[in-house]
């Protein structure tokens, strides 16, 4: 039995949702799955997701929407996506909090889904981190508001990293095991 080629695809602000994707390439491979990661302004001229048995695309929201280049890519290669099994992640600061933290209930991951044709095989949403020391002084400021309105930390000389890898892991499973059946 071939092992299947999984692209593993993100985009990410500041390197957690990279973070998270080389967590998610480390659990696959150590299921016996062969992935190729990249990040998706990387990509070599030519790249197609046809070479693939399945993609793993994950994407950070800033300021309410997933990055204008991941929706871009999603379209053009809208084709591609539909012909294999695809999964995806968002990584967003609601969903560090429990009502904001499963799929159903983000609404940041709704929005896109709705905004979009392509239709993954499974979905997920993890928190992402509040990186106050690696922002310039206008992000800087805008989350501190942002966090104060919602009841977030406002320290902006701690660095605070809200994601689950216990759940990480567990999608990562799940896409394997997916894989598998199919």
């Amino acid at each position: 039995m071939n092992m299947p080629r999984l692209a593993l695809l993100y985009m990410t602000s500041e390197g957690q949702t990279k973070k998270v994707m080389k967590q998610i390439a480390y659990c696959l491979e150590q299921a016996g799955h062969t992935v190729v990661i990249s990040d998706i302004r990387h990509l070599p001229d030519g790249f197609t997701l046809t070479q693939f048995d399945g993609a793993v695309l994950g994407c950070s929201v800033r300021y309410g929407k997933h990055h204008a280049f991941f929706r871009h890519f999603l379209k053009k290669h809208q084709s591609e996506l539909s012909q294999i099994p695809g999964f995806f992640y968002s990584i967003n600061l609601t969903a560090r909090k429990r009502d904001r933290s499963e799929p159903h209930n983000n609404q940041y991951l709704q929005k896109f889904l709705n905004q979009t044709d392509w239709q993954p095989e499974l979905v997920e949403v993890f928190a992402g981190a509040l990186l106050y020391t690696r922002y310039n002084l206008v992000d800087r400021f805008m989350i501190q508001l942002i966090m104060k309105m919602t009841g977030g930390p406002t320290d902006p000389s701690q660095d605070t990293e809200f994601t689950d890898w216990k759940k990480v892991n567990n999608f990562a499973k799940t896409v394997g095991q997916t894989m598998y059946r199919l």
